[in-house]
């Protein structure tokens, strides 16, 4: 087995159960494109191969290239693409390859250091939401922040994050992952969630608005609304809307659903 590199974030998977877990939660037929990012030792893509139509793989390491292309090059429905999945163009890149284009689901082990880009490059924004959303994904991330991605109001995991995946897609958390699963170990633990992007339900009318609300609202968990989202509106004033809506006027951040934090931003004037 190759040695994982600190620099790449990598940590190598070898617990079948949790491997099991990750691909029974990809719910992958003969059909499916998948994009795997960062496939490392090849131990997920030897799964997502038996069981997909096609699997598109991007690894950044160029050392494991090689070992990737050894152990499937021969696999008539793998294809490797090395890069940085976040610079990459993946679309452009797969234009020679017909039967590789446009994968519907993704499902990965990510670098826990650039989880926030990964998701904004698979989601897209609250601004600017992916225009050709997948059907799909399944990742193994840490588990802090995994609770966050899945957390509902008035819990301690639930903050900006949770809303600013949630208002594009339905988050389930899948299972936990001890550190002891992989090699090396991580100094946290992990854990499996499947996002699965749909129509925004409540769309906002200014969703720029909507994510600074959001921002602002969520930059001191312990003050209340009125007191964090000052700069933006009188206090007196926010108290006002708050009631017209329904909202609790002493409600924190973390008390408002995703489809609250919308009605507000709508009903918002600044």
């Amino acid at each position: 087995m190759p040695k994982a590199r600190k620099q790449f974030g990598q940590h190598w998977l070898k617990s079948e159960k949790a491997l099991a877990k990750i691909v029974s939660a990809a719910e992958l037929n003969e059909s499916d494109r998948v994009l795997e990012i960062g496939p490392g030792t090849g131990i997920l893509t030897r799964q997502l191969l038996s069981q997909a139509q096609a699997v598109v793989a991007v690894e950044i390491d160029r050392d494991l290239c090689p070992i990737l292309v050894q152990k499937f090059g021969q696999f008539e429905n793998f294809v490797l693409l090395q890069g940085d999945f976040l610079t990459l163009d993946i679309d452009e890149l797969l234009e020679p390859f017909p039967a590789f284009q446009q994968p519907r689901k993704v499902v990965a082990n990510i670098p826990y250091n650039i989880t926030g880009p990964i998701l904004e490059k698979l989601l897209g924004t609250i601004a600017a939401p992916n225009p050709q959303p997948f059907e799909s994904i399944v990742l193994l991330l840490q588990k802090e922040v995994a609770l966050r991605i899945c957390g509902n109001p008035n819990s301690s995991h639930y903050g900006a994050l949770s809303i600013r995946v949630q208002y594009l897609a339905d988050a389930e958390f899948i299972c936990d992952v001890p550190a002891k699963a992989f090699s090396p170990p991580p100094k946290v633990d992990s854990a499996v969630i499947r996002l699965k992007p749909r129509a925004i339900e409540l769309p906002a009318n200014d969703p720029r608005k909507l994510e600074t609300l959001v921002k602002l609202g969520f930059a001191s968990r312990r003050k209340m609304l009125r007191n964090n989202l000052k700069s933006l509106i009188e206090v007196e004033e926010l108290n006002q809307l708050l009631e017209r809506l329904n909202l609790n006027p002493q409600a924190r951040a973390e008390d408002l659903s995703v489809e609250e934090w919308v009605t507000l931003s709508n009903a918002f004037v600044s």
